[in-house]
């Protein structure tokens, strides 16, 4: 039991905690009663004076994390975009009639059309992702990287997938540290040290293009043995598969080259979230698992269009969800990336049409430490 947070109390604290802390995320401000509490207030709140200069707040204060990482509220007001922009069918509220309509349907390959279609909006999601990584570095918040994607968007006439997205409220993801996937951009400035990946999606001329990548943020992340590992691990498992896309080859084999290679680096594979077909859709058929003995459907075939994500995790490989209902984290709270491309099956292998330049930043660095198991 802990003492009351009352000026000069002596009792032990019981479950009466100041609304403002809770509101704040402050932790810890028990009270052994009411009239303490109002006795104690003059005193009590210059601790809240921090919090409510900077206005930013924890919005589930009473939640469990897992890791370190905390929500940094509140959130910016939802972009707006231009009227001409095209938009998606889920753009004014949230559902993706035509995926849940068509999605689950059959895998469709593209028509010359579509494939040309595919080609410039991957192109154009390159351009984003490339200009958002640019501005990396501490002390950035993931909201400001939010606003530097979806204006990159708006100049490319663009809709960034994304926004509204079955309700997700910004125009792309920002995962840091434990966060696996669908982590929402808010004011929590990135720091020396972490690692964040850019989840960047563009919806142009009736195609989505899909790419993620995970950075090192600052020099102490690269320095990080840990960091550095999962990193480098999840790049190398996209690479992998990748180089085993060609027409015949089976959605559910890539899996096992990811897991085993994720396995030789210690590091474990998501299962929750898996590559998924793209093109006038979002999200649809095939489904493409990370994981060894899955049972996901289909042949690769020329004109099918897919992305492949591997999530790995530096620890175990499961996955919980913060209220917010989006944002994915290890159940440990150890550290998770991602990278993906999406592709195209040709008749004779695969085109990775969101290719990296040759000034792309981040891209791949040597490991620390060789002895990793």
């Amino acid at each position: 039991m802990s003492l009351c947070s009352g000026v000069n109390c002596m009792n032990l604290a019981g479950a009466l905690q100041c609304p403002t802390c809770l509101k704040l995320g402050i932790s810890g401000s028990f009270f052994c009663d009411q009239d303490c509490f109002k006795k104690s207030w003059i005193n009590h709140k210059t601790v809240h004076k921090s919090a409510t200069v900077s206005g930013i707040f924890n919005p589930f204060p009473q939640y469990g994390f897992t890791g370190p990482l905390r929500p940094a509220y509140p959130l910016s007001p939802t972009r707006l975009l231009p009227a001409a922009i095209k938009k998606p069918d889920y753009a004014e509220d949230g559902r993706p009639r035509s995926e849940e309509k068509f999605g689950r349907d059959k895998i469709r390959p593209l028509d010359k059309e579509g494939i040309e279609g595919m080609r410039k909006v991957c192109r154009l999601a390159r351009e984003v992702l490339d200009i958002a990584a640019g501005h990396i570095s501490p002390g950035v918040t993931t909201d400001e990287i939010d606003e530097i994607v979806h204006q990159a968007c708006v100049a490319r006439d663009a809709y960034p997938s994304p926004l509204n997205y079955y309700n997700f409220p910004k125009s792309v993801c920002t995962s840091v540290n434990e966060v696996i996937c669908h982590g929402i951009p808010d004011k929590r400035p990135l720091a020396d040290g972490d690692i964040v990946n850019l989840d960047v999606t563009l919806y142009h001329g009736g195609y989505h293009g899909d790419l993620n990548e995970t950075y090192y943020v600052g020099e102490k992340a690269r320095q990080n043995p840990h960091a550095v590992r999962v990193v480098e691990t999840a790049r190398e498992c996209l690479a992998n598969a990748i180089s085993e896309c060609k027409p015949g080859m089976l959605y559910r084999d890539l899996g096992t080259n990811i897991e085993k290679h994720a396995k030789v680096h210690g590091c474990s594979v998501v299962s929750h979230y898996t590559g998924h077909g793209i093109n006038s859709l979002f999200h649809c058929l095939p489904n493409v698992p990370h994981y060894s003995n899955n049972k996901a459907v289909g042949t690769m075939k020329p004109g099918h269009t897919f992305t492949i994500e591997p999530m790995i995790n530096i620890g175990d490989w499961r996955d919980l969800n913060w209220p917010d209902k989006w944002t994915a984290v290890t159940a440990d709270g150890m550290l998770s990336a991602q990278f993906e491309h999406t592709l195209l099956v040709t008749e004779t292998g695969v085109d990775v049409l969101t290719a990296r330049k040759e000034d792309s930043p981040g891209g791949a660095i040597q490991r620390l430490n060789r002895k990793e198991m």
